[in-house]
């Protein structure tokens, strides 16, 4: 899930943020945290929070301070409250540092590039239900997530289980963070969605394209423009629900707010012309069903026509790369022990971020 900031793993990164669904009938509020090592051209540490996919708030230790990325919560919220969450969020950065230097001395790594990632958030669903979730990730790998059913920490790899045994003697704040990721955190992820409702709320149709680049290529069903992210798309032979040969790529964000999604089904040209394929695309801004022919499919020879799917493409993959930062991308393994840092403040219920809540405790 997490990794290192080459182009490999930045793709990694994009690929996680895309799989970050929120589900209908429900709403997520989630921070995502990543430190790295200086000496790449990159801030060292970033912060991004989203409310139901949308990112809301943003920080890096360039700017030193939490900006707005919405026009919702800039209106909802006064100076008092970005100055609480800059203040917390410049002590955790401090934190993060001790922490991936810890890590790397744990993994016996003395140069090069490494990674502290963190996602914590909270769910909400129509049911009344809800989750949350706390987990770490170094260099691209699982590190150590919190169980909020046993409250004890679950460790990935063998370094981690010093930091989960060192967390379990002491008592690391499990019962605190159960508190915020339970109720503090429901109870800012309900008033984000007030303040935002009419953004959040919204339904935007999808405008359904059925393409194929040349005759022999893979027919996609491309999704764009909709609006929440949810989205559901499938295909159909001669009226059967087909799931062989069938490729779902992950939810992307497009710039105006939206997102995008594609299927691809891979069948031989006669099988295309013998059969009747559709494709079925779900989505709560939608009546009913959208039903596309592959009969009726475009045929781009040349590729002309395909321009304004791939300039929505590569805007969407720009996108991951400004927002995606913080999303996880862990990969890594190696010998030798220290101590993974983040300890934590308290500035009770006053920040939605919560200085307890973006803080490593020590490792």
């Amino acid at each position: 899930m997490y990794a290192k900031m080459d182009g490999g793993v930045i793709m990694k990164a994009l690929i996680f943020l895309a799989f970050n669904v929120h589900l209908a009938g429900s709403h997520s509020l989630q921070y995502f945290y990543t430190a790295v090592t200086p000496g790449i051209n990159f801030p060292e540490f970033t912060i991004v929070g989203l409310v139901d996919g949308e990112q809301f708030v943003y920080y890096d230790n360039i700017i030193r301070k939490m900006i707005p990325k919405t026009e919702w919560i800039e209106k909802s919220e006064g100076a008092d409250y970005w100055s609480r969450q800059t203040q917390t969020l410049q002590g955790n950065q401090e934190s993060f540092k001790v922490g991936i230097g810890t890590l790397m001395e744990r993994f016996n790594e003395t140069k090069g590039v490494h990674t502290v990632q963190l996602m914590y958030g909270c769910e909400l669903h129509d049911d009344g239900t809800k989750r949350g979730y706390r987990q770490y990730g170094y260099d691209g790998e699982d590190f150590i997530s919190l169980d909020l059913n046993t409250l004890t920490w679950t460790a990935a790899n063998d370094k981690a289980v010093i930091t989960k045994n060192k967390w379990e003697a002491t008592g690391t704040n499990a019962h605190q963070r159960k508190a915020y990721l339970e109720n503090t955190c429901i109870e800012w992820l309900q008033k984000y969605v007030a303040y935002g409702r009419d953004t959040l709320e919204r339904k935007d149709t999808p405008e359904v394209t059925l393409f194929q680049k040349d005759s022999s290529s893979p027919a996609v069903c491309h999704a764009t423009g909709f609006f929440p992210r949810g989205v559901e798309i499938s295909w159909q032979k001669n009226g059967v629900d087909l799931h062989e040969n069938v490729e779902l790529r992950e939810t992307s964000p497009n710039q105006n707010g939206t997102f995008q999604k594609r299927s691809v089904l891979t069948v031989s040209p006669e099988e295309l012309d013998k059969n009747e394929y559709t494709c079925v695309v779900q989505h709560s801004g939608l009546k009913k069903d959208l039903v596309l022919r592959v009969a009726d499919r475009r045929v781009l020879n040349t590729g002309g026509a395909l321009v304004g799917v791939i300039v929505g493409i590569l805007v969407a993959v720009l996108l991951l790369v400004l927002i995606g930062v913080g999303f996880f991308i862990w990969r890594k393994r190696n010998e030798k022990s220290s101590d993974f840092r983040p300890v934590a403040r308290s500035d009770g219920d006053s920040s939605s971020t919560s200085s307890d809540e973006g803080q490593p405790s020590k490792c």
